[in-house]
């Protein structure tokens, strides 16, 4: 036999060179290697045709004849040390492998393959350890060939795989696995064959026969193997089980997923809702969150155990199924358990409870609806967590599993317990929230009017929006206040900010408006007097080194005054949106309106305008919550506002304003979430009095027009059906009259009004106000204000550009309104 060159070529890893020899079956030398040459200094020539225990046997190793070469070949594929005698005399011990060979001949032959023990590293002198290696490795390890079929596997994928050695051995992983995702794998054996590079560390998922019920996570590395020419041989491929690794990284992914999601509003049922929807699917296939009912309501919940029958409330629910099938009651509705249900006891003890084998019938045979919704989904596995924070129990949380075939482990309630605690928290958050919310609601709805007043200037309507959890309340206000001579202000205003000192200031700033209101001004000085009032709230002290009222600082209003009888509309506003105009025919105009400054700063004027309004024209007054809904800047909103308004108007002038209002908000505002700011919106369509119901004579500065005064009353009232109060009306136009003849100056006018009461005015050209006096018994005047005060059901001053109106108003019948 020949030199072989692979044999006498170092190998890739750095060993030894290989001594070849081939002995016949006599044990003489019948072929010698130049490698067995440069180890042993012996030429072929020397060698060759000679007994090889006469030359690979050392003298000290010989014994019997033969030695320790009998034994190396009565022991063939085997590792043997052996002692061999140098050229030069000297002893190598050598570590010796025979393999039986058929000769030329078919003649029976052994090649002997040979180490130089003191130049092998240390894997070649144990190389029983390395043989070792594969078999007991705990990581799966196999070689397939370049068609992907299994050609070798270690004990450890064997017992990953379930299956026995002899049913892989031979056949692709798709065939023997097809619950893994095999073709995926095969890919990238392909892949590896193709390019020759390792791909490590690729994870995935699925099922085998050692653990059909349940998914594992296993992570494979794979390289090439090339001959020593290169050639590829196939495939090796390590795998590893992370399930334990996965899971770790999936609670952990959980968590997260639980810190953003939960808690994001401050309603208590959304925040439930979340934390249902943060479980399913990837730790529960179904999970319902019952919340005490007095938690719902954002009622304060004292500590300690609750009862069996403490009322509960469905707060959120989630299903890997579309409509929680597996639910017996519906979100917001109330629902109850059997005595003996998990949840009960958790509610009960304070404890969360594991059941891995979950019998529904254990439990439920009181409630035969829930246990037969169990028994049909398969329910096999729940656990129950209660929802406590802050020493106090909110409610209680279940977890049911019914298409995941694996039960729930001491792990998974761990992980509940972790991120139901966390949106405990939260849910108490929202409770309190909900408190303090409805709290401060239930103040700004009494600090706002509960019922619009009768007056016929004006059909009115109006809505009121108040802020989403983000703003809270508001101060946001409208008013609708009768003045006299029939005619109405509209009163639209803002306070900056939101809460509980938002709504006392704009209480403040209501009230205010309605007594400056009663004195008649006119809007622009109105809007002067409450300025200096924010001033001075905001200026005093409360004893506290802490400024008064600041929340009136930057208030905005808008002041509005319609008179049916000349069908002119003065306006003012400190700060405020204008007002939309609508004609009949529906025309949309914001009138250019002086802005003046918000009220506290002081120091600016504020300036009026005065309008002429078109019958049945719409007035929309409104705060900038109604323009910033869905809108970026004031303009867009002041844009949709005037589509929607003018549409409104063009299609249905004869629509109630109730409507239109109603219809103005559906189009500004998304109704499945409430606005960022409070929204307040008032809606007047004007009314004319006409010329039938108002009669008007200007009077000499003469006593002795008294007379003609009451007089022309007294027809005045026979013409509108009006003469059973027509003596007191003639007292009244009698003691006015008189009045301004003997304290005023001309011109003098008397105007009569028929409206939902009878009014008298009376205006001078003088801008001093009367004063109401008690005279004494002896006194022959003075007592004419105190009269018309008696008579009348109210009466007032009101100063205008010309001097002054003194009015008195009277009640009429309802039998007479018609």
């Amino acid at each position: 036999m020949g030199t072989s060159d692979a044999a006498n070529t170092q190998g890739r890893l750095g060993t030894p060179l290989v001594a070849v020899a081939v002995l016949d079956e006599d044990g003489t030398i019948v072929s010698w290697g130049g490698a067995a040459e440069r180890m042993f200094g012996y030429a072929p020539q020397a060698v060759l045709g000679r007994p090889g225990a006469s030359v690979l046997v050392h003298e000290d190793d010989r014994g019997p004849p033969g030695g320790g070469l009998d034994r190396l070949l009565a022991d063939t594929d085997r590792d043997t040390l052996l002692a061999v005698r140098h050229r030069d005399g000297r002893r190598v011990d050598v570590g010796a492998r025979v393999c039986p060979i058929t000769g030329p001949g078919g003649e029976p032959q052994w090649m002997v393959m040979a180490f130089d023990v003191a130049r092998m590293p240390w894997w070649t002198e144990e190389r029983s350890l390395l043989d070792q290696l594969p078999s007991q490795a705990p990581v799966g390890m196999a070689v397939v060939d370049r068609d992907l079929r299994c050609i070798w596997l270690n004990d450890a994928l064997v017992a990953s795989g379930g299956l026995a050695r002899e049913e892989r051995l031979g056949r692709r992983l798709s065939e023997v696995l097809p619950d893994l995702p095999a073709a995926d794998l095969e890919d990238r054996m392909r892949q590896v064959l193709e390019a020759g590079e390792a791909m490590i560390d690729y994870e995935f998922r699925g099922r085998t026969e050692a653990y059909p019920k349940q998914d594992r996570a296993y992570s494979a590395s794979f390289f090439r193997l090339d001959d020593a020419e290169g050639g590829v041989l196939g495939v090796c491929y390590i795998v590893v089980d992370v399930t334990d690794r996965w899971r770790a990284r999936q609670r952990l992914a959980i968590l997260n997923d639980a810190s953003t999601r939960i808690g994001n509003s401050l309603d208590v049922r959304r925040t439930a809702q979340e934390l249902a929807e943060v479980a399913v699917p990837m730790l529960a296939d179904f999970v319902c969150v019952d919340l005490l009912a007095s938690v719902v309501r954002g009622e304060e919940q004292e500590p300690g155990p609750l009862g069996p029958d403490v009322p509960l409330v469905r707060s959120g629910q989630q299903s890997v199924r579309e409509g929680c099938p597996e639910a017996s009651v519906a979100v917001g509705e109330p629902v109850g358990y059997a005595s003996s249900a998990p949840l009960v006891l958790a509610l009960r003890e304070g404890r969360s409870a594991l059941e891995p084998v979950f019998a529904a019938g254990l439990w439920a045979e009181d409630d035969p609806l829930r246990a037969a919704k169990m028994w049909d989904f398969g329910i096999h596995s729940a656990m129950v967590v209660p929802v406590a924070a802050r020493g106090v129990t909110l409610g209680a949380a279940a977890f049911y599993r019914w298409q995941r075939p694996e039960s729930f482990e001491r792990d998974d309630l761990v992980l509940a317990e972790e991120f139901v605690a966390r949106a405990a928290v939260c849910i108490d958050n929202a409770r309190r929230y909900t408190r303090e919310h409805a709290s401060a609601l239930a103040l700004q709805r009494s600090l706002l009017p509960q019922a619009l007043p009768e007056q016929t200037a004006a059909e009115v309507a109006h809505r009121y929006l108040p802020a989403g959890e983000r703003g809270g309340v508001g101060g946001d206000w409208f008013d609708v206040i009768p003045l006299s001579g029939s005619r109405v202000a509209l009163v639209v205003g803002d306070v900056v900010g939101h809460g509980l000192h938002a709504a006392a200031a704009m209480g403040r700033l209501r009230a205010a408006v309605h007594t400056l209101a009663d004195l008649d001004m006119p809007p622009d000085e109105l809007l002067a007097h409450l300025d200096d009032l924010a001033i001075r709230l905001c200026a005093e002290d409360t004893g506290t080194g802490v400024a008064g009222d600041t929340a009136v600082l930057g208030a905005t209003c808008l002041y509005a005054v319609y008179d049916p009888v000349t069908r002119r509309c003065g306006l003012a506003r400190a700060g405020h949106p204008a007002p939309a105009i609508v004609t009949p025919g529906g025309a949309v105009d914001f009138p250019d309106l002086p802005a003046g400054p918000p009220l506290g700063l002081g120091g600016l004027p504020f300036e009026a305008l005065e309008v002429e309004l078109p019958e049945r024209s719409l007035l929309a007054l409104f705060t900038n919550g109604l323009l910033l809904v869905n809108a970026h800047d004031v303009g867009a909103g002041a844009d949709r506002l005037s589509q929607s308004l003018s549409s409104l108007s063009r299609a249905h002038a004869d629509r109630p304003v109730e409507d239109i209002c109603a219809a103005v908000i559906d189009s500004m505002i998304d109704t499945d979430r409430r606005p960022d700011d409070d929204v307040a919106l008032l809606v007047a369509r004007t009314h004319a009095l006409g010329a039938d119901r108002v009669a008007s004579w200007d009077l000499p500065a003469d006593p002795a027009v008294v007379a003609d005064a009451r007089s022309r009353t007294a027809r005045q009232l026979a013409e509108w059906g009006l003469e059973e109060i027509g003596f007191t009306s003639e007292l009244l136009v009698s003691e006015l009259v008189t009045n301004a003849i003997r304290y005023g100056v001309a011109p003098i006018r008397l105007r009569l009004i028929r409206d939902r009461g009878l009014m008298c005015e009376v205006s001078d050209g003088s801008s001093t106000s009367p004063r109401l006096r008690h005279a004494r018994t002896t006194d022959e005047g003075g007592r004419g204000l105190l009269l018309v005060a008696q008579l009348s059901r109210r009466w007032g001053t009101r100063h205008t550009a010309a001097g002054k109106t003194i009015w008195a108003e009277q009640t009429l019948d309802e039998s007479v309104l018609g």
